[in-house]
């Protein structure tokens, strides 16, 4: 339950605050008339992240095991490259994230005789791309973490993120944003490491990895799966009592070069230059 609560109030957090920002700027720059453009573009996209989430869970359940396995792993793996894409592309354009949202408003209203439909793409992007990482993301962990709790999990955290978005759009709120993301970020790279070492399995048990499957060490004399403990981070970081020595090297291999990137410094991203609004 805590990690689906976890990403969907980062992402969701993420999705509001472009929102509120497009929303102050249409706001500043007296062109409020054009806020119904800009809701029209967030519904259409939690629309289509929405659809796209039930159709992916509905037809799933009715594969083979073999294929069942396989999908799991699939759906694993992208989870991971989404989440690293996002820790580390949300460290390179935070401080430039504003003035980009405000130029690509600017682009989208300075076209002639189309203002509504660009404002509504522009929107829909930005914002289904926050939603469509939330969907494979959701996918992954609600096939490691089975039951009612990852996805009331995710509705709270989706709610949470909503709240804090119009609170810090109304000014009732003040975030430090920085520390926010830099900390959910490192938590997140560890998810993503038991995501990894979880596709490995996955892919074992679809029949398509079968090397390096000795068991690596066994911890159910000191932390089994079944205590309140193992649970927790089983459904958190994905951590399994008897692992093999294949979900142990995916496991380093993808945390430790990741942890060593995200120590380094950002390199901030480029700034383009503005349009005239």
């Amino acid at each position: 339950m805590f990690v689906p609560f976890l990403i969907m109030l980062r992402e969701g957090l993420e999705a509001a605050l472009i929102v509120s920002l497009i929303a102050s700027y249409l706001k500043r720059t007296q062109r409020g008339r054009w806020m119904g453009a800009m809701w029209a573009g967030v519904l259409l996209a939690a629309a289509l992240c929405l659809a796209l989430g039930i159709a992916i869970n509905e037809t799933t359940g009715e594969f083979p095991q073999k294929e069942q396995e396989l999908f799991e792993g699939i759906i694993a793996v992208i989870a991971v490259v989404i989440l690293s894409w996002m820790v580390f592309w949300m460290r390179k354009v935070s401080r430039n994230v504003k003035a980009q949202l405000e130029q690509a408003v600017d682009t989208a209203l300075a076209r002639k005789g189309s203002h509504g439909w660009a404002l509504i793409i522009m929107v829909f992007f930005a914002v289904a791309r926050e939603g469509l990482e939330s969907v494979f993301f959701l996918l992954a962990a609600f096939q490691q973490d089975v039951g009612i709790w990852p996805p009331i999990g995710a509705m709270l955290g989706l709610a949470s993120a909503v709240v804090l978005g119009f609170l810090l759009y109304w000014g009732g709120i003040r975030l430090n944003l920085a520390a926010f993301f830099k900390w959910t970020s490192l938590f997140i790279l560890f998810v993503a490491a038991g995501l990894a070492a979880g596709a490995i399995r996955a892919f074992h048990e679809a029949g398509l990895w079968n090397h390096f499957q000795a068991i690596a060490f066994d911890l159910s004399d000191v932390l089994t799966t079944h205590s309140l403990t193992g649970t927790l981070l089983e459904g958190i970081f994905g951590y399994q009592e008897t692992p093999s020595v294949s979900e142990v090297c995916v496991w380093l291999l993808y945390l430790v070069p990741a942890l060593v990137l995200f120590a380094l410094p950002a390199r901030p991203g480029s700034l383009p230059s503005r349009a005239a609004p």
